[in-house]
């Protein structure tokens, strides 16, 4: 939704050689997703990945639960997945080649994670909704998959260990403490370790591959 930012990024791939356009848009919008998605594909002249990966991931104690943050969290998280893969399956179908569809879960949607049950609900339910999508599309050459990123240094994370330490009355570095103890390989993840797993669902060394969740979390949990 931040229109700006998106431009800058197209704007460092075209530099680069690549092509790459922006468009903004509210995932919960089933009609502007599938714009988007459209827009992409004629203008860039091809469709073949989608990644859905907008997400919400609020702190959300069981008794601070409201009928209105339930709405906004699912319909961002899990109806903007659904949206997003009726979109890509229709290009793909138009152009008539497979596909790979690509979905944001997370180790909160391996294991429960304290104080996040609205968001770790949302994202084990993406990881059931990309196996049916696997099922239900193999014969059609596209694929799906999950991945399932740890504790990723962005500003999300860091607003969700500030509210986990706030509410039990200490401070971030506890709040992240509560997410990072059990990391195997003893470090936060980089956004560039995410990525690397998102190029690999992408592309062609994974084409045998789908219903799969890969875990991209140092070692947190172990499936």
């Amino acid at each position: 939704m931040n229109g700006d930012k998106a431009t800058s990024v197209a704007d460092s791939i075209n530099e680069d050689g690549g092509r790459a356009i922006a468009v903004t848009l509210d995932v919960t919008d089933k009609v502007q997703v599938r714009s988007a998605v459209e827009k992409a594909a004629t203008q860039l002249g091809d469709f073949n990945v989608i990644v859905n990966n907008a997400g919400l991931g609020p702190t959300t104690p069981i008794e601070s639960i409201t009928p209105e943050m339930f709405d906004q969290v699912y319909h961002v998280n899990v109806a903007g997945t659904i949206w997003g893969i009726q979109a890509g399956v229709e290009q793909f179908r138009a152009r008539h080649h497979g596909g790979k569809i690509i979905n944001a879960t997370s180790q909160a949607g391996v294991v429960g994670n304290p104080n996040l049950m609205l968001y770790s609900s949302t994202k084990f339910a993406i990881r059931g909704l990309t196996q049916v999508a696997a099922r239900d599309l193999a014969k059609e050459g596209i694929t799906a998959n999950a991945y399932a990123p740890g504790i990723v240094k962005t500003p999300m994370m860091m607003d969700i260990a500030h509210q986990v330490g706030k509410n039990a009355g200490k401070d971030d570095e506890w709040g992240m403490s509560t997410f990072s103890d059990g990391i195997a390989m003893g470090r936060l993840s980089e956004p560039s370790d995410v990525a690397n797993a998102v190029t690999f669902l992408a592309g062609h060394d994974s084409d045998y591959i789908t219903g799969q969740t890969l875990i991209v979390d140092g070692g947190m949990q172990f499936q």
